[in-house]
């Protein structure tokens, strides 16, 4: 009995030891929020890659869409 337990406490701990790394490795470029992602799946009003359409639509989120108090009055 206390060979077995001997030997489970060793396959226990040698366990451990096959873990593999962890590492975050993507390929992705950092880039402006304001440039989009390629796909059809906006709002209408947004034009990828400008700048002062993506301001003026966080703006308009902002103000009509998670202001509570304006959406209450």
């Amino acid at each position: 009995m206390k060979r077995l337990f001997v030997l489970m406490a060793a396959a226990a701990a040698l366990s451990a030891c096959g873990e593999k790394p962890q590492s975050l490795e993507t390929n992705l470029r950092d880039a402006s929020a304001f440039t989009g992602t390629g796909k059809a799946f906006a709002v209408k009003d947004w034009k990828q890659g400008d700048k002062a359409s993506w301001e003026s639509q966080l703006k308009a989120r902002n103000q009509y869409g998670q202001n509570d108090y304006t959406r209450m009055n």
